[in-house]
């Protein structure tokens, strides 16, 4: 199939139409109109792919902007392959200091919650019906 609607796409991606529109309002998609209606073409459908995939691994659009402009242009692929790769770096460190704050966050809501127990208890209160 070399045209997809926006529904087609919407299912294959499992997306709303609106985050279609929304991805084609911030320049990352460029879809043919007739009339009213968007003809999307391959390059979308790779592009839509594309974002999804960044998407998931954590990047901002502005960011997965920046990779797909890097897999449009096929003259090297090492140098687009060296600056994937250290953007991967840094959203990999990104994560990671995240996720080290938010073991933090565990362990603070733990004490906090084992805190309010032993109060509750001390009052009286009896913890295991609550």
């Amino acid at each position: 199939m070399s045209h997809y609607s926006i529904s087609d796409l919407s299912k294959e991606f499992n997306l709303t139409s609106r985050a279609i529109r929304f991805y084609e309002d911030k320049g990352l998609l460029d879809p043919e109109r007739i009339g009213t209606q968007r003809r999307y073409g391959r390059k979308d459908r790779a592009r839509i792919k594309l974002i999804v995939r960044g998407k998931n691994l954590g990047f901002s659009l502005s960011e997965i902007d920046e990779l797909i402009e890097l897999y449009e242009n096929k003259d090297d692929e090492v140098p687009q392959l060296l600056v994937y790769r250290e953007k991967l770096q840094l959203q990999l460190s990104k994560m990671e200091q995240q996720k080290t704050e938010l073991e933090r966050m565990i362990l603070d809501v733990k004490v906090a919650e084992r805190e309010c127990l032993a109060t509750l208890q001390a009052k009286g209160i009896e913890t295991d019906d609550i």
